[in-house]
Formats: structure tokens, sequence, C-alpha cells
């Protein structure tokens, strides 16, 4: 979800307006995700490169997290809406940790659209935290041996049950993956928009998902039509 900042730059305000006028974006890529049937979205909520940002700027977004599960928790419970996190929530605030845990718990029954927040999540560092849990199993006697499969390993990961990506949407016009579901999206479609998160709705997600509906997913096999 990128070009917040940018967007309230344009406009001669401060970021925080920006980060605002985002959440309003993905409520509404949120709402629209479940009217279409879409059973997963994962959103790059706040990453481990993220803690570099100047200490009012991290403060604001922190502020804005909590805020935006307060005002958003009823409505995710009546659009049957699952929240999960993916990422190194213990560096979040206790607050922030306290809350997420929360909405968690409060919808974790809902069988509609599965929301995941990656928050203080890296691509790499989920790699890295697999590795270290699987020397802890091993070192436990959790573990007899090394994982074997892509599967096993997956297992290790963040959330297991996420399942792979099948179409990565970058906006702000930047085309970099940005350290986001590295393992996961090791076969996804990538889709590029110049549109500003800020501005990116329903219309412009339909674009993008109209725009992978037309490609040929082969996954190393021959198309044999």
């Amino acid at each position: 979800m990128d070009g917040n900042g940018r967007w309230a730059r344009k406009r001669g305000l401060p970021r925080s307006f920006g980060h605002r006028q985002g959440i309003k974006a993905l409520r509404e890529v949120v709402k629209t995700c479940g009217e279409i049937g879409v059973k997963f979205l994962t959103v790059f909520t706040f990453s481990t490169e993220n803690w570099q940002r100047p200490e009012n700027e991290i403060k604001s977004l922190m502020k804005l997290l909590i805020q935006g599960i307060d005002e958003e928790h009823d409505d995710l419970l009546k659009n049957n809406v699952r929240v999960r996190t993916v990422g190194r929530l213990r560096d979040l605030p206790e607050a922030v940790q306290n809350k997420i845990k929360s909405l968690a718990a409060d919808t974790r029954n809902n069988t509609g659209l599965t929301l995941t927040l990656a928050l203080s999540y890296g691509g790499r560092a989920e790699l890295i935290d697999a590795l270290k849990k699987a020397f802890s199993l091993w070192q436990n006697g959790k573990l007899d041996r090394p994982p074997q499969t892509e599967e096993e390993f997956a297992h290790l990961l963040y959330d297991p049950e996420l399942p792979s990506v099948d179409l990565l949407i970058r906006t702000g016009g930047e085309k970099r993956l940005s350290n986001f579901l590295l393992w996961q999206s090791a076969y996804a479609e990538l889709f590029f928009t110049e549109t500003l998160w800020p501005d990116f709705r329903r219309e412009q997600l339909l674009t993008a998902i109209e725009d992978f509906s037309r490609r040929q997913r082969r996954f190393g096999r021959l198309n044999e039509k």
C-alpha cells in the first residue's frame, strides 16, 4: 500500500493525512474483496524497515493503527472478516499488540475473507525466523531432522495457513517487491500501478483482477493449448 506520504505532500498536507486516507482505501478494498469472493487478502501495513522512519511518524502510525482497529471492529464482524497477523509482533508497542490480539480473537470464527495484516514484517526476517524456529525445535527434541520439503518448511513460517500469493498489487508507481512475502510470492503475478494508495478504490482493484484473469500461469509447465 504505497504512496500515502506522496499523496499528502502533493496536497500540502502532513503525511498523517495520507495515512488516514489510506485507511479509507483499505476499507473499500476489503469490502470489495469480500463481495467478489476473494478468500485471502494480505496487506503490507508496517515493514521491518519502517522502524527507521522518524520517531514521531512511527508513534503517529501506531496511534492510527489502534484507532483504525477500533473504528473498523464492528464492520469487520458484521462483514464476516477474519483478521490475522504476520510479522515480528513482539517489536510493536504493547498497546498495539493487545489491540491486535483482541481483534484477532473476536474475528477468529468468521468464515468470509481472511484479512492478514503484515506488521513489523519483512520477507527475509520471516525466513530467518523460520530457520531459528527449526533450530529451536530440534534443540528441544521436538524436531527429528531439518525440514526436507517446501511443505515442511512452510509450516515454520509466521502463518502456515497463509496460501501462496496469486496476485501481488503494488501501488504508487514503484516496481519492486520491497521484501514482501518473498516465500509466498515465488509464483505470484505482479501488477504495478501509478495510482497512489489513498486513491486506490474498487475500480482500480477490479482492473488489476481483470488483468490477472487474462494471464496464463504455467508454473514451469508447457502450455499445451
